[in-house]
């Protein structure tokens, strides 16, 4: 009887098949035992090229990063804050397309430098507009830290795009907390209408940002 021959390992091909299983079994679901699974070998194999599961969620976060860069585009002489728009829009964009994208992005730690290039050039169009190297990183961060968190809580309710987790019924929220009319209305604004809140939101963002620093 033929056997299934097991694929050459690489950190690319672990890394590929640990994004492809992150969307059918989730972050919870994803251990290095359910990957070599996937790939035909024994877990121990894996160990070769990440010493444990947080090494490989740097590298898929890494991954993300740079596949998300690859479909980043730009126009010449973009203002600071079309920058922190495209680029928030961007990383919203690239981590809604794997289910727990955020919880895996966040608190990881990218394995190159190729995040440097892209950061350099956003912190000296920041530096240029007048900002101090201080403010650029401040609202950077901001806007960063601003849409993770969005995205986080995006993907609380919906996994993947098209798909609701259970008990985000806004209108059983509603019944249910009819006692406290503002609050019941606000669950609509809170749990429906993702893309239009995450771009009101990053409206206030940027909009504090010129306000406290006085750059427009």
């Amino acid at each position: 009887m033929a056997t299934q021959k097991s694929p050459k390992l690489d950190k690319r091909l672990v890394t590929e098949t640990a994004l492809k299983l992150l969307n059918e079994v989730g972050l919870d679901g994803l251990t290095l035992r359910a990957i070599a699974k996937e790939l035909n070998v024994q877990a121990p194999a894996l160990y070769w090229h990440f010493k444990n599961k947080q090494a490989l969620l740097d590298e898929m976060a890494t991954e993300m990063y740079r596949r998300m860069v690859a479909g980043a585009h730009l126009p010449p002489g973009a203002t600071w804050q079309e920058r922190l728009l495209v680029g928030s829009r961007g990383l919203r964009t690239a981590l809604l397309g794997y289910r727990d994208g955020a919880k895996v992005f966040s608190g990881s730690r990218f394995t190159g430098t190729e995040h440097a290039v892209e950061m350099e050039v956003v912190l000296h169009a920041l530096v240029e507009a007048g900002f101090t190297l201080p403010q650029a990183v401040r609202a950077t961060t901001t806007a960063y830290m601003y849409t993770l968190g969005f995205i986080t809580e995006e993907q609380g309710v919906q996994p993947l795009p098209g798909e609701r987790r259970e008990g985000y019924d806004v209108e059983e929220r509603a019944a249910r907390m009819r006692e406290f009319p503002l609050a019941a209305a606000a669950g609509e604004e809170i749990f429906e209408g993702f893309e239009e809140g995450f771009e009101e939101g990053l409206r206030l963002v940027v909009a504090g940002i010129e306000a406290r620093y006085g750059i427009s």
